[in-house]
């Protein structure tokens, strides 16, 4: 049975973060915040489910997001993006990497860039990871759980994960964590209001900026075969946009994947 401690409203923001339920061991905060949410009254926009030990979080495709107990952000917000037509689902996603990416530009400078379809890279190291879990009902969304799992104060990490890196790594000074959710809860908020305000085109324009590898060479897996290949953007729906034999072809996640990029 998970011990937890409902914290009082100390974030500065209008809602994200005002709520603060925070976990001592869970398996996964996702999945405890859509149990809660099936099983009692509805709780605000905006409430956040933290552990500090995770013990099966989930990235995309199945993978498991590995982190060491009480050294890193491992969290989940609810969001209510009824506002939100289902085909433009992927713009939630673009909102949060953009939020995440907010963050760790105010720490890392230009070195901080998003990896589609939604992790955050730091001098082209992953540092960080988005699971968004949405609930549709008819042609809108209902909410929105956003998972986010980002390194901050382990050093070590399992020799089986390459490419991986935290705040403690780059820097080699620990950071409180309480005080960096409370950062990442305020740009999620801004980001989120932004979309509501469907300035759309102007969170496209960012994304893209700082995507990684974009107009960049690289090698990629595409059915089986590793092609090289240079992304140009990404399409409305999210799909990669890749220029690769001299055409413009469109990839979903489970289509191509990045080598030794």
């Amino acid at each position: 049975m998970q011990t937890y401690i409902l914290q009082s409203n100390t974030f500065l923001g209008l809602f994200v973060g005002q709520n603060v339920i925070t976990l001592q061991s869970i398996n996964s905060t996702n999945n405890y915040l859509k149990e809660i949410l099936t099983k009692s009254k509805p709780i605000p926009e905006g409430t956040v489910i933290m552990a500090v030990e995770q013990l099966a979080g989930r990235g995309q495709v199945g993978n498991t997001w590995h982190s060491e107990p009480g050294k890193n952000l491992t969290f989940s917000v609810l969001l209510h993006p009824t506002f939100l037509p289902v085909e433009q689902q992927f713009q939630l996603n673009k909102t949060i990497c953009l939020a995440l990416n907010d963050v760790l530009s105010a720490y890392f400078g230009s070195s901080a860039q998003i990896k589609w379809p939604n992790d955050s890279y730091v001098d082209k190291q992953k540092i960080g990871g988005i699971l968004i879990e949405n609930n549709i009902q008819g042609n809108l969304i209902k909410q929105s759980i956003v998972g986010i799992g980002l390194n901050v104060n382990q050093y070590h990490f399992p020799s089986a994960l390459k490419n991986v890196t935290s705040f403690n790594r780059i820097t080699f000074r620990e950071f409180d964590l309480i005080s960096l959710l409370k950062e990442i809860c305020g740009a999620i908020e801004a980001r989120y209001l932004q979309l509501k305000a469907r300035k759309s085109k102007e969170m496209d324009a960012e994304y893209l900026n700082k995507l990684y590898l974009l107009d960049q060479w690289g090698m990629y897996l595409v059915n089986g075969k590793i092609q090289s290949g240079k992304i140009v953007g990404v399409s409305a729906s999210g799909h990669l946009q890749i220029e690769i034999e001299n055409q413009i072809k469109e990839y979903g996640l489970k289509e191509i994947e990045f080598i030794s990029n």
